[in-house]
């Protein structure tokens, strides 16, 4: 999915039709609101969905930049789906397995009223039983602080 404006105007009627932008936020995601994204993330934005491991279904939104190299990658959303995830220490289990993390590695934090665990880069949280949220953000380019101003404006819709 690609970042796009388009207006249509017909007998008075003014409709806007938009993709995931910057400005605004980025749209829905599997039945969730992304509602802040970084000013410069990367124009280049991809929704892909995959199953990691039996049972565990992941809906990820990507917002990558052109560099010199290649490509970067300045933010990901994913909403993470499975039954087993009853609590955080389930997902923190899954997500040190997945990461390759050491499960102390993490340190719990607020994401709005949910409890939460982040890295340096990354922050997750269980919505609900078998329901979670990740964002992981280039924080060298963004600032850590920009990472939870993402994650809080993750909603449920």
């Amino acid at each position: 999915m690609t970042a796009m404006r388009v207006l249509v105007a017909a007998a008075g009627l003014v409709l806007t039709l938009a993709g995931p932008s910057a400005a605004e936020g980025g749209d829905m995601l599997d039945g969730f609101v992304i509602g802040h994204v970084p000013r410069d993330a990367g124009p280049s934005v991809s929704d892909f969905e995959y199953e990691p491991e039996d049972g565990v279904r992941f809906t990820s939104r990507v917002w990558e930049r052109k560099t010199a190299a290649g490509y970067a990658v300045d933010l990901t959303v994913i909403v993470v789906r499975a039954g087993r995830f009853g609590t955080l220490g389930h997902l923190r289990d899954f997500m040190s397995a997945y990461h390759e993390r050491d499960p102390s590695s993490w340190t719990a934090v607020q994401v709005g009223s949910r409890p939460g665990l982040k890295a340096d880069d990354q922050v997750f949280w269980l919505v609900r039983p078998g329901v979670a949220v990740s964002v992981a953000l280039d924080t060298g380019r963004f600032g850590a602080g920009e990472l939870l101003a993402v994650a809080e404006r993750v909603r449920e819709r």
